[in-house]
């Protein structure tokens, strides 16, 4: 299963908010409808953002209005923006070039995908050693996230394949539950040992002993090595620090934004009050109340132990 595809003309993804209780495919046909589903996270994740962009250019033609709300559409993913500009690049030379590009970037996509996976398993079991991890992760960064495969679900799943993946504690990430809804789902598809953990136990539970290793994703990483991430994700690199956790970031090369000097340079989506007052449409606030609900964080690169890409590994 591909999370987004160009079949027939137009763009197919997995609708994720529709998931775990049914996976249905909706057809794109219309920037509008992209940006929508962008924006109601139908598709979601640094990698998958970046092959929407292109494919999203293709259904723009020559419409630069459009083109340039639908790479507005998500501020914080830098692969959104790259996507959107490397197909835009080809818009002189007509249609068929700009979905070739398209194309392309989803192909390696798919191929960025299984060298992170090998690349980071290698590094966190390497071959001569034995035994198997245990990992803690959040939001989700498996298949759904990218193509095929994903970034540092990608990683558990290469390890999982291997036969040294013990568990995988998930966090259930808040406020739209990404953890509990979409990674748990992909790692009971894989057959992987799972458990759910609520946000705030994460840090206490690396505390506790008995995780290898934290492994998340990221949608922005900035030239000196800062990445913005899930919120969340900025806790878990303390917790892990205090605890002596090594604290993986997965993302493809794409991710990788030198015109970002650091992390306080980049622009943090901020997605209203209404995810946090309500549990998937259910009120669990009194009326009236406000709320502040950032998408992302920043963990600070001194946090990072290492940032594992298609292409190599960064200690910052």
């Amino acid at each position: 299963m591909r999370t987004i595809d160009w079949v027939d003309g137009a763009i197919e993804l997995v609708d994720q908010t529709r998931l775990p209780d049914e996976c249905v495919t909706v057809r794109i046909t219309t920037v509008d409808e992209l940006i929508g589903a962008i924006r109601r996270l139908a598709v979601r994740g640094a990698p998958a953002l970046g092959v929407a962009g292109a494919l999203g250019v293709v259904l723009a033609g020559g419409d630069h209005d459009a083109i340039a709300r639908l790479r507005a559409a998500r501020p914080t993913a830098v692969n959104l923006g790259w996507g959107v500009d490397q197909a835009a690049a080809w818009l002189a030379q007509g249609r068929e070039a700009v979905l070739a590009t398209a194309l392309r970037i989803r192909d390696e996509d798919i191929a960025a995908c299984v060298a992170m996976g090998e690349r980071g398993a290698d590094l966190l079991a390497p071959a001569e050693t034995t035994g198997r991890l245990r990992i803690m992760t959040i939001c989700n960064t498996g298949a759904l996230a990218a193509v095929e495969r994903g970034t540092a679900l990608g990683v558990v799943q290469t390890l999982h394949e291997r036969g040294r993946l013990a568990e995988v504690l998930a966090l259930e990430t808040r406020p739209l539950l990404q953890g509990a809804r979409l990674t748990c789902w992909e790692l009971g598809r894989m057959g992987a040992r799972h458990r759910l953990v609520t946000d705030g136990a994460g840090p206490y539970l690396l505390a506790g002993g008995g995780i290898d290793a934290v492994l998340i994703g990221a949608d922005r990483i900035a030239a000196n090595g800062d990445t913005a991430n899930k919120i969340g994700s900025y806790a878990l690199a303390l917790g892990a620090a205090r605890a002596g956790v090594p604290f993986f970031v997965v993302a493809p090369e794409t991710t990788i934004d030198f015109a970002t000097p650091s992390g306080e340079h980049i622009e943090i989506e901020d997605r209203g009050p209404e995810e946090v007052v309500t549990v998937r449409g259910v009120r669990v606030a009194p009326e009236g109340t406000g709320a502040v609900n950032p998408a992302f964080d920043v963990t600070p690169h001194d946090l990072i132990t290492a940032i594992i890409t298609d292409k190599r590994v960064i200690r910052p």
